[in-house]
């Protein structure tokens, strides 16, 4: 096996490797289904002729392009300042402090027993008679990250989780009905809150101002959101700046469930 001896592999080039492919991985999550990911892939395109100008040995082209990658270093940040935002929010948001918070990053090492304590069963069932009633809603979900930034600009509140107390806050003729509901846990922690809107061009023209707002704190936050539409009486689902898609309302059930553990 003479032919193997230039292969000098360690453990720490598996680790090597390991990293490489997370890094991949969020960055590919991050950039999915954006314009990004076209920015990314000509970028990629770039510095890979800028390495075969270099070991080619084309001095002038080489350079020039080189000075274009090191310049062009801070442009890149600035376009992709939602995506770097989102990244190190993703590495911010693991507590390993926490088990329930580190293990939830990896569901083959989940606790069966482990259930949240939100009666997602009652929130789904406001959310099915709003939407009947075409009654417009926003339900934010606080995981890891504190919303208190944004809590500050509604009421204050602190009320037990049940079908009868969601549906009557945003009912049209109530007074803490416009903004969005903060659920922390099994309780209502603060109505009327103004949450901060997405500036995303992609989101299709049927979605208004309310799902832009529930898209923005789920940017900015690692926090989950419910939006019922007052047109349509549709419920949509956001995580991570983007609509999460399900089947049916037990689809739904079991998405909250196992991202709110």
């Amino acid at each position: 096996m003479d032919f193997l001896d230039f292969i000098d592999f360690k453990i720490t080039d598996v680790l090597d490797i390991v990293l490489v492919a997370i890094l991949l991985y969020y960055i590919y999550k991050l950039v999915r289904g954006t314009v990004a990911i076209n920015i990314f892939i000509g970028i990629v395109i770039v510095w890979g002729f800028w390495k075969l100008t270099e070991l080619v040995g084309m001095k002038m082209i080489s350079s020039m392009v080189g000075a274009f990658m090191q310049v062009g270093l801070i442009a890149l940040i600035i376009v992709f300042q939602q995506e770097i935002r989102k990244f190190l929010l993703m590495i911010g948001s693991t507590n390993f402090a926490n088990k329930r918070n580190f293990v939830k990053h990896f569901k083959f090492l989940r606790q069966e027993g482990l259930t949240t304590s939100t009666d997602i069963e009652a929130v789904l069932a406001a959310c099915k008679n709003m939407g009947i009633s075409k009654t417009g809603a926003i339900l934010v979900f606080k995981r890891s990250n504190s919303l208190d930034f944004v809590k500050a600009s509604g009421d204050k509140m602190y009320i037990e989780i049940t079908q009868p107390i969601i549906e009557s806050i945003f009912y049209k003729n109530s007074p803490l009905h416009d903004g969005a509901a903060i659920i922390e846990n099994n309780y209502i922690t603060a109505t009327r809150v103004i949450l901060p809107v997405s500036n995303e061009r992609n989101i299709p023209l049927r979605f208004g101002l309310r799902h832009r707002a529930a898209l923005g704190i789920t940017e900015k936050t690692d926090a989950l959101a419910l939006v019922v539409s007052e047109e349509t009486g549709e419920i949509s689902y956001l995580k991570n700046g983007e609509f999460v898609f399900y089947k049916d309302l037990a689809a739904l059930a079991s998405l909250l469930k196992e991202d709110l553990i």
